[in-house]
């Protein structure tokens, strides 16, 4: 029973707690967003969405617009951007500079949510927008304030005490090895590269985003007890920040009718129909990840040599927008015929819940984001972890220390290293075959899965905390 099905708490009519939601770019945050809007949506709570506009990809605008149609319940207030002159920050990733956009315009929020009707009771913020969120929230409308935050606990660990750490040992402000406390060491290797340059724009954002989020009134993640153990007991001990916001681990959340889904002949989950039980690797590296194309050629020819079945979603730029290169010429001569019948590659967007639950799929390899891995721990999915950029190999390390995955530490990427760090076909050949054999892993992806179903059903830890965030509505 996931979050979505708990019954009622027992708000209605106009006594309904009325949740304003703010939720910043990219899919990998607004899944989470959305999977919990949509998972107390018929418990008894009022809900408004903000949403900004223009949006910034095709596949955003199409999943606002299915939450709406899903749910007509539930308000949508328009959030017009003011202009943003980028020019200044050249060579920065596009979805940093739409945060940056966000939270600029941030201060129009406080007259938008103000006229809202009913009145709000409260508000519900991404991370990225927290430091310009929550002032707004607390000091002009007078509301409490809660942020979601979309990646894990022991990342939410080592946000809050980055801003220590710099304060401390690091006056400097350059980043070295973190020791978390209670959590565990981060060498440099695992920090975010981004952080590396202090005066880098998403570098300001995540200081002052650190700063602000210990004045939240809630915490709530997408995670759940068994998953992050060490991280959810610091942050609510107050061993990483003292007198730390109340903590929320209420995942996983789970799909919801708002993701548009195919069963067309030609779709990946037909095609997985047709394929044997834990037989294939599904391959996708997230939504703002795209890869070189000479890792592209290198990772279809380990596809290749691994002999194993497997559905591949290919991706050539971070913006779906500009994606226009053809399969053929990304991959190369042949390579789609060789493989005709043992393999499917897609540049389409893909229902990535709907592969992970299929019962063909044995073998998810990976970037390693938030949402992937606490999908492929609700499904019993081992993982391959292959961290591209960001936070992903701090969650690396809870895929290792979960036991349900592995994760090749020396494997980067071209764009982040120097020319020559491009893992070759051979090695990752052999690895998929290595990890979709590993019995052990296997075992250990399966007991997630029972925990994660434990979480979320009556009287599980995830049950409990959504039910203690909602008697704080009251």
């Amino acid at each position: 029973m996931s979050p979505a099905a708990m019954p009622s708490s027992g708000h209605q009519g106009s006594s309904a707690p009325h949740l304003v939601f703010v939720p910043s770019a990219g899919m990998g945050h607004l899944l989470p967003f959305t999977r919990f809007i949509t998972a107390i949506a018929d418990m008894g709570v009022d809900i408004s969405v903000v949403t900004a506009l223009p949006t910034v990809s095709e596949a955003e605008a199409e999943h606002f617009a299915g939450l709406f149609a899903a749910f007509p319940a539930i308000r949508r207030i328009d959030f017009n951007l003011l202009p943003f002159d980028a020019s200044a920050f050249a060579d920065t990733e596009p979805f940093f500079l739409r945060w940056e956009s966000l939270r600029r315009s941030a201060h129009l929020l406080g007259p938008l949510i103000a006229s809202a009707a009913p009145r709000a009771s409260a508000i519900i913020t991404d991370v990225t927008l927290a430091s310009e969120v929550i002032p707004v929230a607390k000091n002009e409308l007078k509301l409490p304030c809660h942020v979601l935050f979309t990646s894990g606990a022991t990342v939410l660990a080592f946000l809050a005490y980055f801003p220590v750490y710099l304060d401390g040992a690091n006056a400097d402000h350059l980043v070295g090895d973190v020791d978390v406390p209670g959590v565990r060491h981060l060498p440099l290797d695992y920090c975010p590269r981004v952080l590396r340059n202090p005066d880098g724009l998403f570098t300001k954002q995540f200081i002052v985003n650190g700063r602000e989020i210990a004045k939240a009134d809630g915490m709530l993640i997408n995670t759940f007890d068994a998953l992050e153990p060490e991280a959810l007991t610091a942050l609510r001990g107050g061993k990483v920040v003292p007198g730390f916001p109340p903590v929320f681990a209420v995942g996983p959340l789970k799909s919801t009718p708002t993701a548009a889904r195919s069963d067309k002949a030609d779709s990946p989950i037909a095609w997985l129909g047709e394929q044997p039980a834990r037989s294939v690797v599904y391959v996708a590296f997230g939504n703002c990840n795209a890869a070189a194309l000479k890792q592209i050629r290198e990772i279809s020819a380990g596809l290749e040599a691994s002999g194993c079945r497997f559905l591949w979603v290919v991706k050539t730029t971070i913006l779906d927008r500009e994606d226009t290169a053809e399969l053929r010429d990304v991959l190369g001569d042949g390579f789609l015929g060789r493989v005709q019948g043992r393999g499917l590659v897609t540049k389409e967007w893909v229902d990535q819940e709907a592969v992970l639950k299929h019962p063909a799929v044995g073998l998810f390899l990976s970037h390693a984001g938030w949402g992937s891995v606490t999908e492929a721990a609700a499904y019993g999915v081992p993982m391959l972890a292959w961290p591209t950029l960001g936070d992903h190999k701090i969650i690396a390390t809870v895929i290792r220390s979960g036991g349900f995955g592995a994760w090749m530490e020396h494997w980067s990427w071209q764009e982040e290293e120097e020319e020559g760090s491009v893992v070759s076909g051979a090695e990752i050949g052999e690895k998929v075959k290595e990890v979709m054999g590993d019995e052990a892993v296997s075992a250990s992806a399966a007991k997630m899965r029972e925990e994660a179903t434990k979480a979320v059903a009556p009287g599980g830890s995830s049950y409990r905390s959504m039910h203690e965030f909602l008697a704080m509505l009251s």
